[in-house]
């Protein structure tokens, strides 16, 4: 493999750090190369909150569900969707910058590549990186906490630093189960598939000593109820539309 897919395939979430601060011009490196990512038509409708208020941290791990490492990481970043800017040169303008659900997609989509660029390019300059998906269990104590204006749309937080651990390497869903050629594969295939997977997970769990922890039965309970369901209401009041 060249250097770029070994970093890839090293990827590991990081859920301990040393508390080591990522340096100023290691991050505007990674940011840099992180706004290289791929951006429909230019739009670049995503920006990133890095905070470093210790009490804006304290607040965060709370909303977060009590994850430390969100205030003990070094560094840690909220990442946005965020069409703000369009709407400021809208107005400038005075025309119309009307939103819909496929801006609201756009948003998402533009600020996951950014994102994933970022983890990326952090763990290339040595540093450990985990997604943060709890701060969506409270969007409207995030937008309170960061004064986020109209039309700036929190998704998830990024923590970088130092890694204090080293973490077993999670096993993925094979290939076949997510790569098809021409045409959607049957159910009785991905079940076998997904089987298969289920196996590796279970030897995964077991040696980090989560002997009996099953992939299979963690997916059953995921999907059970509906999850922070108080999301769609926050985006609106926002701005966005998903109309």
């Amino acid at each position: 493999m060249n250097p770029t897919l070994t970093q890839m395939h090293d990827h590991r979430s990081i859920r301990a750090y040393t508390g080591e601060v990522v340096p100023k011009s290691e991050l505007q490196a990674a940011f840099e190369a992180a706004q290289c990512a791929a951006t429909s038509a230019n739009v670049q409708v995503y920006s990133a909150i890095h905070v470093t208020d210790p009490d804006l941290l304290a607040k965060l791990v709370v909303i977060s569900g009590g994850q430390e490492k969100v205030a003990q990481c070094g560094t840690f970043l909220v990442i946005c969707g965020d069409m703000r800017r369009h709407h400021l040169l809208a107005q400038s303008a005075d025309c119309a910058c009307k939103e819909n659900l496929e801006s609201f997609l756009l948003c998402t989509v533009d600020a996951s590549l950014f994102a994933q660029n970022l983890a990326l390019a952090a763990e290339s300059l040595g540093w450990g990186t985990c997604f943060i998906g709890g701060i969506r269990n409270d969007l409207a104590a995030v937008g309170a906490v960061l004064n986020l204006p109209q039309g700036v749309y929190p998704f998830f937080g990024l923590c970088i630093g130092r890694a204090a651990e080293e973490p077993w390497k999670r096993p993925r869903l094979p290939q076949q189960a997510v790569l098809f050629e021409n045409e959607y594969p049957s159910d009785e295939s991905l079940l076998e598939l997904m089987s298969s997977y289920d196996d590796d997970m279970a030897g995964y769990y077991e040696k980090r000593g989560a002997t009996g922890r099953r992939w299979i039965g963690q997916m059953e309970q995921f999907f059970t109820t509906p999850r922070r369901t108080g999301d769609r209401s926050f985006y609106e009041s926002q701005g966005a539309s998903l109309e």
